[in-house]
């Protein structure tokens, strides 16, 4: 049983000293709720509803227009939907264990590994946080171009591989770690992958989902890479796909097929952290324990 502020909270129990919380709590989650039943009621509006006046948050006469609209179109594309979809699967599933197993290795050495200069590459790394990605956009690309991965399938992959907000959780989970554990796994003749596999992995289970959830909304709905460095059109990722034809339609079937793309490409996201959260939860309170 906890304590808060003075209130004893059983949380497989209601008392009714937890009411204050609940008449605090309820309201705020309905109102983080809104922009997702938006976007779903927004997705099935038809024409009408889109451009009325004032504007109807919630949708009167559900329709699949804007679906059998996105879906026409579509098919009149020299390249089948079917290819983009499958170009962003393997970008989202190569590119999310790359991102897990990359940032893991990299904080393990932070951590755990004695060598000169790591904690001026740590510090590297958290000045790198303070950057947006707009900031760096003129000198990402030249890196690119000079790396020669313009125009070429691995760039939706390869510049997000290493994330430094991805490197800093790891780490701070890891540092966690107790060193006496990992030397006795060294002496009974562990190798460090043996030891990050089978002694950290499990410790980092949160910051791996949130990393995870991350990485996924990174490639899952990345747009970007595919309109700066993609020429070739089968090369390019689903959300390029949706967003170029909603843009490109006329302004009234625009705006229904722009909505049904919104949810196309928010409901895998929002399944993926449903089951993902529990581990982000704790990722949280470890942070607010720190």
């Amino acid at each position: 049983m906890a304590s808060f502020f003075g209130t004893k909270i059983n949380p497989r129990q209601h008392h009714r000293s937890q009411i204050k919380f609940y008449l605090f709590l309820i309201p705020l989650a309905i109102l983080m709720l809104l922009p997702i039943l938006f976007i779903f009621n927004h997705a099935f509006k038809p024409q009408s509803e889109l451009f009325a006046f004032p504007p109807r948050f919630f949708v009167r006469q559900p329709t699949l227009d804007n679906f059998r609209e996105l879906g026409r179109v579509a098919a009149q594309g020299s390249i089948p939907l079917s290819r983009y979809v499958l170009n962003t699967i393997i970008i989202t599933v190569v590119g999310v264990l790359s991102t897990i197993g990359i940032s893991a290795l990299a904080a393990y050495g932070l951590s755990k590994l004695k060598f000169r200069g790591k904690h001026l590459l740590f510090e590297i790394n958290t000045i790198a946080l303070m950057f947006v990605s707009s900031a760096v956009a003129i000198t990402r690309y030249l890196v690119i171009s000079k790396l020669g991965l313009v125009d070429n399938f691995l760039v939706h992959i390869i510049p997000n591989l290493a994330m430094p907000v991805n490197v800093f959780l790891f780490k701070q989970f890891m540092d966690q770690t107790p060193d006496e554990l990992i030397e006795a796994a060294k002496i009974d003749g562990a190798s460090e992958m043996q030891v990050l596999w089978h002694i950290v992995r499990p410790i980092v289970a949160p910051a791996t989902a949130t990393v995870a959830i991350m990485s996924f909304l990174t490639y899952w709905s990345d747009s970007g890479t595919s309109f700066t460095y993609i020429n070739n059109e089968a090369n390019r990722s689903f959300a390029f796909f949706l967003t170029s034809i909603s843009s490109q339609a006329n302004v009234v079937a625009g705006q229904g097929m722009a909505a049904a793309s919104s949810l196309i490409l928010f409901l895998p996201a929002l399944i993926f952290f449903i089951f993902s959260q529990s581990k982000v939860m704790d990722t949280m309170a470890h942070a607010g324990i720190k």
